[in-house]
């Protein structure tokens, strides 16, 4: 259970569906409720495939292109806390949509799957923590642990993205931001333990020597 609850937790900070709750009320503004119901079971089911996805092939596509686990968590851990950041001051992170594709995507009719579910809401720290996540686990058990986080995660933002109109006018412009830097805080724990386990595996004596 703990681990689940670990591992959801930092999912959940990496994704931020309240973060996306603005962006995604101005691009659904027009749209009818049954339409837009649509659209977020189909942004929901697109986040979970793209994870599930990158955990389940994420340890192929290292040893493909020669990339370690330790490595990936050095600049895993590099591109999470540049989110960290950019949530602790109330932004949207670049790494997640650069102004190009919001300006582009603006114009698109089908909005679900691209720029929502990719890359706002499952963007590069979230497919590189499934990725590490899939290198870490050991045994059946941590699999399905991870997967099951991945599915409750989607529920989540399927959940948080039918109450974004209610959520945004109850929680308002402050209450927004408050809530994105708490999640920056948390992140920002993930990426520098993602970033001290990889060079502590990459240079052992590194750690051994700080400790004495």
């Amino acid at each position: 259970m703990g681990e689940f609850v670990v591992f959801f937790v930092s999912l959940f900070s990496i994704v931020n569906p309240f973060s996306s709750i603005p962006t995604f009320v101005g691009l659904t503004g027009g749209i009818e409720r049954a339409e837009r119901r649509r659209m977020i079971t189909q942004t929901s089911f697109a986040v979970f495939v793209i994870l599930a996805t990158s955990y389940l092939t994420g340890q192929a596509l290292l040893r493909f292109f020669s990339i370690s686990v330790p490595s990936l968590r050095v600049a895993g851990g590099l591109v999470i806390l540049g989110m960290a950041w950019s949530m602790l001051h109330a932004r949207i992170s670049g790494t997640k949509q650069t102004p190009e594709e919001a300006e582009e995507s603006a114009g698109r009719p089908a909005i679900a799957v691209v720029p929502i579910a990719m890359p706002l809401l499952a963007g590069p720290g979230s497919i590189s923590l499934m990725i590490i996540a899939a290198g870490r686990a050991t045994g059946f058990a941590s699999h399905g642990i991870a997967l099951l986080a991945t599915l409750s995660l989607s529920v989540s933002v399927w959940l948080i993205l039918q109450a974004a109109g209610p959520i945004a006018e109850t929680l308002g412009k402050t209450g927004m931001n408050v809530a994105t830097r708490f999640m920056g805080l948390i992140l920002a724990a993930t990426a520098i333990e993602f970033i001290t386990s990889g060079l502590g595996e990459i240079f052992p004596g590194w750690i051994g020597g700080m400790g004495a």
